[in-house]
């Protein structure tokens, strides 16, 4: 068996490897890690296991060399950037190239946006679908606004320029409006991302009762950066909050899967900042519309019951005058009345008098005694009865002319 040395061993599975990959090949992998120095990008491709949580079975260093990476910028533009990004599936043209002392190397001179773009968007609708399987798509857009938005939920990177934006516009809105704001640190790009996010989410939902609402905002940025808020975990995260989620993540075009299961999705932090201040402008105004209409009310309420009130004048006058003039008629017709009952009873009584009057004459004793009627009497008292004299007792008889004495004798 022959003996080789290393640099024989080197020289000779490089020329293996030359011999069976003479031309550029496409693989898929994902970028584990990438740097810069000199122009060159140096990228660390990985490959996992089907599992999502498996181990490493592939890994191979790649270096995309400046003059290729600046003849890719010139036909790709933004998107060779977009593409290149820690943690991105990616299928790439790669020459490979083993050298005898630093070993196996591949050297990148394409790339495929549509293959990354297209897995993206795979991910992207699979996400959707478990939302939807799972009732959260729209869980959080039922959810009741409170008529006032002022304690708001923050999540952005505090160095974010659209957070600054939303400061300021919310400080700075014309009508005078106090907002607070609790802000949440996350990263809104990058690999941090999901994790950051899905803490800071938890950390909101635990106090939730303290804010009216939550914002997730994001200056601008690349369109593939949008790709970390399609995650399953983090909007399955969000649509769950017991509050409003509105997100301003700075794109005007792309609506991420974060987009669909908030409340309100908007293109920019200062939007969201515009919604706010509008929402509670729409309150103020309705509440300014019911203060003028309960002014109306009352002004005309007040109005009917003076005219009621003066009509109601009217009446009471015209029918006090009326029952006064009713009452008058009345006593007139009362005291005629009385003047001719009391003349009736005047004249009865007088009547009545003449008749006692002619009767006391009529009976009167000198009357009866002219009637050639006498009074007999006896000790002074008249007689009435034979039984009230005796026998030889002195009488006294009255007649109309005088008065006969005489003795009283019983016949036998």
């Amino acid at each position: 068996m022959p003996t080789y040395t290393l640099f024989d061993l080197q020289e000779y599975i490089r020329r293996v490897l030359a011999l069976n990959f003479g031309e550029a090949i496409w693989v898929t992998a994902e970028i584990a890690q990438m740097s810069q120095s000199r122009g060159h990008l140096f990228v660390e491709l990985v490959q996992k296991g089907p599992e999502a949580d498996s181990a490493l079975v592939a890994q191979a260093s790649a270096v995309l060399w400046q003059r290729d990476y600046q003849r890719l910028r010139l036909s790709m533009g933004n998107v060779l950037d977009e593409l290149l990004v820690d943690g991105r599936e990616v299928r790439l043209e790669v020459r490979v190239d083993y050298h005898e002392r630093y070993g196996l190397k591949l050297v990148i001179t394409d790339a495929d946006p549509a293959y990354t773009f297209g897995r993206l968007e795979l991910q992207r609708r699979q996400t959707i679908e478990t939302l939807r399987g799972l009732d959260l798509l729209e869980k959080n857009r039922a959810l009741p606004v409170p008529r006032v938005l002022q304690r708001i939920a923050v999540i952005s990177s505090e160095g974010a320029a659209g957070f600054q934006d939303f400061r300021e516009q919310l400080t700075q809105n014309a009508f005078g409006y106090a907002f607070q704001c609790r802000f949440f640190s996350s990263a809104v790009q990058g690999d941090r991302l999901e994790s950051e996010m899905l803490a800071a989410l938890d950390a909101v939902a635990i106090q939730a009762g303290r804010f009216d609402a939550v914002v997730i905002l994001r200056g601008g940025g690349a369109r593939t950066d949008l790709a970390g808020f399609d995650s399953l975990a983090l909007c399955q995260r969000a649509a769950a909050l017991p509050i409003p989620l509105f997100t301003g993540i700075g794109h005007d075009i792309d609506q991420t899967v974060l987009d669909m299961v908030a409340w309100s999705a908007l293109k920019t932090p200062t939007a969201v900042a515009d919604f706010l201040v509008q929402h509670n402008l729409f309150f103020e105004n309705e509440i300014q519309g019911l203060a003028g209409k309960i002014r109306e009310t009352a002004q005309s309420r007040v109005k009917r019951n003076a005219l009621e009130l003066t009509q109601l004048e009217t009446t009471v006058r015209w029918a006090m005058q009326g029952k006064l003039r009713q009452e008058m008629q009345g006593l007139a017709t009362l005291e005629t009345t009385l003047a001719n009952l009391l003349q009736q009873r005047l004249l009865r009584a007088h009547t009545q008098l003449d008749q006692a009057e002619h009767l006391c004459a009529a009976l009167h004793p000198d009357s009866v005694l002219r009637r050639g009627f006498s009074i007999t009497r006896t000790a002074g008292k008249v007689v009435t009865s034979v039984d009230e004299v005796r026998s030889g007792e002195a009488l006294e008889t009255q007649l109309k002319d005088g008065t006969l004495v005489s003795e009283f004798r019983r016949k036998s």
